[in-house]
């Protein structure tokens, strides 16, 4: 661990007696920089994971602004790689650690901005400051339990896998069009192995070795995607994912969007009203007035991805499924005889309000109005 000079003072005002710190983590070496707000801030570079030398930085850091040792410590880093295990670390140490979006900084504008490690520490510590401040100057990423977190495993692997089960595929396709060979058959299905057998001699040696590797590839992520997919049903027939058999009770969404979104979001977040549920899913609009000028530039798209994406495919599935529903005749109305871009906007404005009606019915059992359950299993 080595210590560089320091550097003019920070001009922003904190808490007096109080540390503050921010980590710019890379893949083998951390930044950290510290300071109490009246010093000018002290930076460290330590090895990539290196807890102990992390508590040694900030020994140091109280010693150099001669700071009591039960002094509180406020640190910050960006969500990336890392994922929480070192906020989680920190608050065992006794740190108020934030863990800050990315997205959410503000850079400089206004000509080529020089980065480095250094100067985005330095940019996180000031920002930092300004928090504890009382200035918004960020988003904060809200943290899931342990248990949360690997529960949102299951279905972002079996996306991974369901995306490289449709490479391998495409792959193998492609390969034999080079010798105008088309199968008739679902490459990797049933079917497949006799109709290989009979056209395999049509391809050159080295080719077929190739196809037939990729086939093996295919073979064990399908296999691995039809053991998870059955792990994921005998949860739900244990009765194990109660909110997943809620939300799937609803005609139109099926297991893999309730599994989802329950994961992603509904299962451990807390929402205090719709406006933050619709934050949170990217949902949000993005008003743009100034003077004269009253522009809406569409949904703001800075939340969860994955839980915004199944939502938009469950509301043509809504369309389908429930056409007397509320919200389907509102589409009806105000979209379906306008033109495809008009329908395309409509979608996204039912996918919001489907998001909204969820959360109601699994926080309150509120069924959406006119919306139809599946019929009970006997």
């Amino acid at each position: 661990m080595s210590t560089t000079q320091t550097a003019p003072q920070v001009k922003d005002t904190a808490i007096s007696g109080d540390l503050y710190m921010s980590f710019e983590l890379g893949d083998k070496s951390w930044k950290v920089t510290a300071s109490d707000g009246r010093h000018g801030p002290s930076r460290y570079n330590v090895d990539a994971g290196d807890t102990a030398a992390v508590a040694h930085c900030i020994d140091k850091a109280r010693e150099r602004c001669k700071l009591e040792p039960q002094a509180k410590v406020h640190s910050c880093y960006e969500a990336g790689r890392d994922g929480w295990w070192l906020h989680r670390w920190l608050i065992e140490q006794g740190v108020d650690n934030i863990v800050v979006d990315s997205s959410s900084i503000e850079v400089n504008r206004h000509a080529r901005r020089a980065k480095s490690d250094r100067i985005d520490g330095d940019k996180l510590l000031a920002m930092l400051l300004r928090h504890h401040r009382g200035e918004r100057v960020w988003s904060v990423v809200h943290e899931p339990t342990p248990e949360d977190e690997d529960a949102r495993r299951t279905h972002r692997e079996l996306a991974r896998l369901t995306q490289e089960r449709t490479a391998h595929t495409n792959r193998i396709g492609s390969l034999l069009v080079l010798h105008n060979l088309r199968p008739h058959v679902i490459i990797g299905g049933r079917d497949w192995p006799a109709w290989w057998a009979r056209h395999g001699e049509q391809v050159p040696p080295v080719l077929r070795a190739e196809i037939e590797r990729e086939s093996a590839r295919l073979a064990l992520v399908k296999q691995q995607v039809k053991a998870m997919e059955a792990q994921r049903r005998q949860e739900l027939a244990d009765g194990k994912q109660p909110q997943v058999a809620q939300l799937t009770q609803l005609r139109a969404i099926g297991p893999k969007g309730a599994w989802v979104l329950v994961k992603e979001v509904f299962g451990w977040r807390r929402f205090a009203n719709r406006r933050e549920l619709a934050g949170c899913l990217g949902l949000a609009p993005t008003p743009y007035a100034s003077g004269d000028s009253q522009i809406e530039q569409g949904i703001s798209k800075a939340g969860n991805k994955r839980a915004r994406t199944i939502l938009v495919e469950l509301a043509w599935s809504w369309l389908r499924l429930q056409p007397d529903s509320a919200m389907t005749l509102w589409f009806n109305r105000r979209f379906a005889g306008a033109g495809k871009r008009s329908r395309r906007v409509g979608i996204v404005a039912l996918a919001r309000k489907l998001a909204i009606a969820f959360w109601r019915y699994l926080q309150n059992g509120e069924i959406p109005a006119g919306a139809t359950l599946k019929p009970a299993i006997a």
